[in-house]
């Protein structure tokens, strides 16, 4: 289980520096089949609106970082930066935490409920051979899809129908973002990407 002392340096210094830039960085996409309404940030609190800042740590251009505690989730740039997005996480019992690598991406996925979920859900069971990609998709506008050793983990970054759920552990264990801001992750990383998401209160 990895901590977040292990991959942020000096904790405040290496992720946490103010932001430089606040902005929705997600571009349209001409083949994207439902074009997404604009999103307003100011509903979300400054911690989880986009922006680029400074970055000092040990991992390489293109790595994902997830702060679970802090419930943020980054993208390293080259030049000592990255780009902070805010995220949802696991509520209690549903936490995950280690190292993946984005093994599939997909542009409004295909959402199939895990047969735990419909045990805790009954009326999930509905959608139990899945739910066509779209805008009532709990899975929202892309998913980026966490392997480890070439076998997919069933966990994912993905979009939500929930933006209001960003900065809260919400999920059954996925990492939730703002529909637009996925759409720029997406945008912005291959497959094969290393992804480091750090344990809560390590």
């Amino acid at each position: 289980m990895l901590s977040r002392r292990a991959v942020i340096t000096g904790a405040a210094s290496s992720l946490l520096a103010a932001p430089i830039v606040g902005a929705s960085f997600a571009q349209a996409s001409d083949d994207d089949p439902y074009p997404l309404p604009k999103f307003d940030y100011g509903k979300l609190p400054e911690a989880f609106r986009p922006a680029v800042v400074d970055y000092s740590g040990r991992q390489w251009p293109g790595t994902i970082i997830v702060d679970t505690q802090a419930r943020q989730l980054y993208l390293v740039l080259q030049g000592g930066k990255a780009i902070r997005w805010g995220c949802a996480v696991g509520r209690d019992g549903f936490r995950w935490a280690g190292l993946a690598d984005v093994g599939r991406k997909v542009m409004w996925p295909r959402w199939t409920p895990p047969k735990e979920m419909i045990a805790r859900s009954p009326e999930k069971a509905k959608w139990a051979n899945g739910m066509p990609g779209g805008p009532e998709n709990p899975l929202g506008a892309r998913a980026l899809y966490l392997f480890q050793n070439g076998n997919d983990t069933l966990y994912r970054i993905h979009g939500t129908t929930e933006p209001l759920s960003i900065g809260k552990n919400a999920s059954s264990g996925c990492i939730r973002m703002v529909n637009q801001d996925v759409v720029e992750l997406y945008r912005r990383v291959p497959i094969g990407s290393r992804v480091v998401v750090l344990a809560e209160g390590v």
